[in-house]
């Protein structure tokens, strides 16, 4: 393989590791605050989806305009989930929780089925998605990359860099983190518990749109379980880095598309199994280091 062939396949494998990474966040910021898995992520990622195709498609929106919606009006489902869904079994033995979130997946998927159809939609610059030039390629030291997957990659690295900024330099990240150490405790601080939560739920289905849209242009079409094989990848990656850690989600979700495209590029003849290899890596990693590479000890909510 050529030196410029495997910078470019690099490049790729970042730009989807950064995806991954983007979903895996929403996973483990849950996860380290209630320790709850929401399975429902992966269906948020697809409905940020759906609501820029509608918002070009159907209302003529700009691109630019459409995508800005579609991050928040995910957000804004973020939080209607953990209000209607979560919020009421905070206290509930944790098995409901887990089986809610379970509910929450299949019904959102079946919502999707029957409100949007189930037929497959196109999103591509020829329907007017975004921008023909995103697709042009940059030739550059005789490395030929996608303006796309450069696109892929700052977005993503500007995304996770305004997360650590507030998570880690804001009173609303610092409660975020006071909260995944002791609720009881963070509350008697005078912390509101339950809107720090539902920032939480909105910050993580706002990073899964950014993933989605950037899914959806590079892979370009939607429907209803668009977002399932993603979601399992990205919990995957989140489980990898250590569930419960930023740092560990952001390292889990690159590692594994690295790991995808590499072994593809090397290998083309396991190609089929690509998936396979996420899950091999998984199983890897649980059996080495069950907490993931950066996982702690966590302990239980009282």
């Amino acid at each position: 393989m050529r030196i410029a062939d495997f910078f470019q396949h690099l490049v790729n494998a970042f730009s989807l590791g950064g995806v991954y990474a983007l979903i895996a966040i929403g996973y483990t910021m849950v996860y380290g605050i209630l320790r709850l898995i929401n399975f429902a992520h992966g269906e948020i990622f697809t409905y940020s989806i759906y609501f820029a195709f509608y918002g070009v498609s159907l209302f003529l929106l700009p691109w630019w305009i459409a995508f800005i919606l579609s991050i928040f009006l995910t957000a804004f489902l973020g939080a209607l989930i953990e209000r209607i869904a979560y919020r009421p079994l905070r206290d509930a033995p944790r098995i409901s929780a887990l089986i809610t979130a379970i509910g929450v997946s299949f019904f959102l998927q079946n919502f999707a089925t029957v409100v949007f159809g189930g037929r497959a939609k196109s999103f591509n610059p020829q329907t007017g998605m975004y921008p023909t030039y995103f697709l042009n390629v940059l030739n550059i030291g005789g490395v030929r990359l996608k303006i796309l997957s450069v696109i892929t990659l700052v977005t993503v690295t500007v995304s996770l860099l305004i997360l650590i900024w507030i998570v880690y330099k804001t009173k609303t990240g610092m409660a975020m983190r006071a909260i995944s150490k002791d609720i009881p405790t963070t509350r008697l601080m005078g912390v509101n518990v339950d809107k720090i939560i539902m920032i939480t739920f909105m910050l993580g289905s706002s990073l899964a749109a950014v993933g989605g849209l950037l899914w959806a242009m590079t892979y370009p079409q939607v429907y209803p379980f668009t977002g399932v094989i993603p979601g399992l990848k990205a919990f995957t990656a989140a489980v990898v880095g250590g569930i419960g850690s930023i740092q560990g989600a952001m390292l889990g979700g690159f590692i594994l598309g690295v790991c995808e495209i590499m072994i593809v590029a090397f290998f083309p003849s396991i190609a089929g199994y690509r998936d396979a290899i996420a899950y091999a890596i998984l199983l890897f990693v649980l059996l080495v280091r069950p907490k993931g590479i950066l996982g702690v000890e966590v302990t239980e909510k009282v």
